[in-house]
């Protein structure tokens, strides 16, 4: 019996505020993690600023390269909300009102230039279908292999749960990880070794400083279990070799 193929993706977070530093992302790293646990894996991110050619070039790359591309930001009912005409255009589709969004949108009474403002939020690619929003709001929307969310986190994590079980997937991606008040430097030429050994192993190592002591944490990522486990076991053993205890030891 053979493994899934690989399903990769690319996310794509868009707006000025995170280049500015005014805004901290925190969308990666529960997309990423999420999308890993169902099985694809992300690897590549970028971000990009709220401009029509960015945007444009950055979903026709990344949507040929990966199997999916998720966005977040951009969605919104303001002047630089222009994810969703950059999106149309990168597929040269117009821009048209969905009546779904729309319905959705005049159920909250506003004043009449809020609600038009409000509007520009029903405007998606046409030919794209919605990706729900549990939390109430306007929806997001897919075309193709492009996956057009919310920046706000909240409201990305509630799109983004609606998806699962919808997407094409191979094996989930496990850890194993495990810390030693040991050197990177200590311990570098073996885990060269069994990087090479494991290839299909993820193998990274992050140091820290802590109780006036340094020390490394190890971590291996990948989808078959039986090759984690072992490159475990050799990590465990050049921590022993390298005359310190492996602690901490993690599976997920």
């Amino acid at each position: 019996m053979t493994n899934p193929p690989t399903v990769t993706a690319c996310v794509l977070i868009i707006g000025n505020e995170i280049l500015s530093g005014r805004t901290q992302d925190t969308n990666l790293n529960h997309m990423a993690t999420t999308l890993g646990g169902w099985g694809i894996q992300v690897r590549e991110a970028r971000v990009i600023p709220d401009i029509e050619a960015e945007i444009v070039a950055s979903v026709n790359g990344m949507r040929r390269k990966y199997d999916y591309v998720f966005t977040t930001g951009g969605i919104g009912p303001t002047h630089d909300d222009i994810t969703a005409a950059s999106v149309a255009k990168a597929f040269g589709v117009p821009l048209v009102t969905n009546p779904v969004i729309e319905a959705r949108i005049k159920s909250r009474e506003a004043p009449p230039e809020v609600m038009a403002s409000r509007l520009r939020m029903a405007l998606i690619p046409e030919g794209a279908v919605l990706v729900d929003n549990i939390t109430g709001g306007p929806q997001g929307f897919a075309i193709e292999n492009v996956y057009v969310m919310a920046g706000i986190p909240a409201v990305m994590r509630a799109m983004l749960a609606t998806l699962e079980g919808k997407l094409d997937a191979g094996l989930p991606v496990r850890s194993r990880t495990v810390t030693a008040y040991v050197g990177e430097s200590t311990i570098a030429a073996a885990l060269t070794r069994i990087q090479d050994e494991f290839p299909d192993v993820d193998l990274g190592s992050y140091p820290f400083f802590r109780a006036d002591r340094y020390g490394t944490s190890l971590v291996m990522r990948g989808v078959d279990e039986r090759h984690l486990d072992l490159a475990l076991e050799a990590v465990k053993q050049a921590i022993v070799d390298a005359g310190e205890t492996p602690q901490d030891v993690k599976y997920s």
